[in-house]
């Protein structure tokens, strides 16, 4: 089974755990406690102690136990951290952790956008432009930024599949285009 498919059912099992009416755990308050473990797996210590197999699955609950006290894990993170632990499916975790959020997003009506500016936004600019390409796609938005010095001004935004270019960049493409075009004929 392909990794991706692994981590999506995985990420399905949490969002049918958090989604649940009644559900000590919030959805949002999830992903966020999952890119926090996420963070503390930045440690190459500790990454490498969790996927080691050399290292006995009861001492690394026994980490990821202490790694959850100091984060502040809810006990449904914790057991999930647990049951990836037991499956040998840690080294993974941050293909479940997107997929757990891309899941959430489907349930929950939201479309992702990829936004990349030249600089980078203030806040109200960030609301203004999701407010703006929310009408435009007639969708509810998860939007994350990004600063792409080489747009050299303007906006890129993608939908799905869709794109909304109003860079500097793009606009220089099309007059690129439309004089070759002209030249040409």
């Amino acid at each position: 089974m392909p990794v991706t498919a692994v981590a999506t059912r995985y990420a399905n099992a949490l969002a049918d755990v958090v989604t649940a009416r009644g559900s000590a755990l919030k959805p949002q308050d999830a992903a966020a406690e999952l890119r926090s473990f996420e963070s503390a797996l930045a440690s190459r210590e500790l990454r490498n102690a969790l996927i080691t197999p050399a290292v006995p699955p009861a001492r690394k609950r026994a980490v990821v136990g202490r790694v959850a006290d100091i984060l502040k894990l809810s006990p449904i993170t914790r057991n999930f951290l647990f049951v990836l632990i037991d499956h040998r499916r840690i080294a993974g975790f941050s293909d479940v952790a997107n997929a757990f959020e891309q899941i959430l997003d489907e349930r929950l009506g939201f479309a992702r956008a990829q936004v990349a500016s030249a600089r980078e936004l203030t806040d109200a600019q960030r609301a203004a432009l999701v407010a703006a390409l929310e009408k435009a796609s007639e969708k509810r938005l998860r939007a994350r930024f990004a600063v792409d010095p080489s747009l050299v001004g303007g906006v890129v935004a993608r939908i799905g599949s869709t794109v909304y270019d109003g860079s500097v960049r793009g606009q220089l493409r099309t007059l690129e285009r439309r004089l070759s075009a002209e030249s040409s004929s």
